[in-house]
């Protein structure tokens, strides 16, 4: 019974390798909107369209439960879908909960008041439309206070990491980091916002100094996945085998996940 897993590009394939290891049983259909990555130069209208359309097809393939494994998707488009589109026997999860969750030590169906939380200078990683959206900085003011939240848009780095040309993404990330720094010069955590950044997560960590707990979160979805489909196994959805869509084209596509992956991955027209 298969569970959607959905990204512009291929950084979701990191929550699907993940979710892939902690539930080995699970069918997965991943969907790459290739054709119209990157989501992050995007403005929010162009983001919820692209990102509606898409889960639509996961649907079709029978995952009543998607994943929006892409942060520009979970903060431009994922309140407005919950709001107002998303029909009652389907459900729609990003991926800034499971981070909130590991930041702020408490469950999201915790709906206590505010707290303090250990950490209070936390340095934001993402994508431009991310950083603009200021979705982390809003759900994380719903859970903790005295938190100050530093963000820096990597403009850049998808598009290299897409690519393949992982030495204009490390030099990317140092100066993105320098940038960051000197705004914020000692932050305590970083948060990987967005899918793709976990294969540089090494370089963020030499760069930021080995004192920075570096938030990445293929691990951290794969868990909080786990747990809710152990509380909600009703959301499992028709579907029986695993398959890779791509808006792009498949075998370019297909190419590039094997190396992303280092594994063999076929992708077809979506």
């Amino acid at each position: 019974m298969a569970v959607g897993i959905f990204d512009s590009g291929l950084g979701g394939l990191t929550v699907l390798d993940a979710v892939s290891k902690r539930l080995p049983d699970l069918p997965l259909v991943y969907f790459g909107d290739n054709a119209h990555a990157p989501y992050g130069v995007r403005d929010a209208d162009d983001v919820y369209n692209l990102t509606t359309k898409a889960v639509e097809r996961l649907w079709d393939a029978g995952c009543d439960l998607v994943i929006l494994a892409c942060n520009t998707a979970s903060a431009a488009a994922l309140r407005r879908m919950q709001e107002s589109w998303i029909p009652t026997d389907k459900r729609v999860l990003g991926v800034f909960v499971p981070l909130i969750e590991a930041l702020t030590e408490r469950q999201w169906g915790d709906n206590s008041p505010p707290r303090e939380v250990d950490v209070k200078h936390v340095a934001l990683f993402a994508t431009p439309a991310t950083v603009r959206s200021r979705a982390f900085q809003r759900e994380l003011a719903f859970r903790a206070i005295g938190v100050d939240v530093e963000a820096q848009a990597c403009g850049g780095l998808v598009d290299a990491i897409e690519d393949g040309d992982m030495i204009l993404a490390e030099a990317l990330v140092r100066s993105h980091v320098d940038a960051l720094m000197r705004k914020m010069p000692t932050p305590e955590a970083a948060i990987l916002g967005c899918t793709h950044y976990p294969l540089m997560q090494d370089i963020f960590q030499d760069a930021l100094g080995q004192g920075v707990k570096v938030y990445s979160q293929a691990n951290l979805v794969a868990e909080s996945l786990a747990d809710y489909l152990t509380r909600h196994p009703d959301m499992l959805g028709s579907g029986t085998e695993s398959s890779f869509l791509t808006t792009g084209d498949p075998a370019k596509v297909s190419r590039h996940a094997t190396q992303f992956l280092r594994r063999k991955v076929e992708f077809i027209s979506a």
